[in-house]
């Protein structure tokens, strides 16, 4: 006999599989809001070459996001969001990281 704990992993292993397969819905998903790149690299002042560096995206990602040749993925969306809000918290975060 399995136990509550068991069976609910084993439902939820099921649910994973069918969202993996695309045939069930996830009930959750997690997109981050848009963001325009130049206007959060303008106003740190920065040119495109210096904000890539100093947040650690390539030249060409911050050239093809603010040109419209591509969008940042979920991570660098949310990056940007909080450079948007909190600018001097990431850059204590990252310079705590040596």
């Amino acid at each position: 006999m399995m136990t509550k704990l068991g069976e609910r992993l084993v439902r939820s292993a099921r649910q994973a599989r069918a969202i993996a397969r695309g045939e069930e819905d996830a009930a959750r998903v997690f997109t981050p809001p848009t963001v325009d790149v130049a206007a959060v690299r303008k106003k740190t002042g920065l040119s495109q070459t210096r904000f890539a560096r100093r947040y650690g995206f390539s030249p060409a990602s911050v050239r093809d996001w603010e040109q419209g040749r591509r969008t940042p993925d979920p991570a660098a969306r949310t990056l940007l969001r909080i450079i948007e809000k909190e600018p001097e918290a990431v850059d204590r975060a990252l310079a705590s990281t040596g």
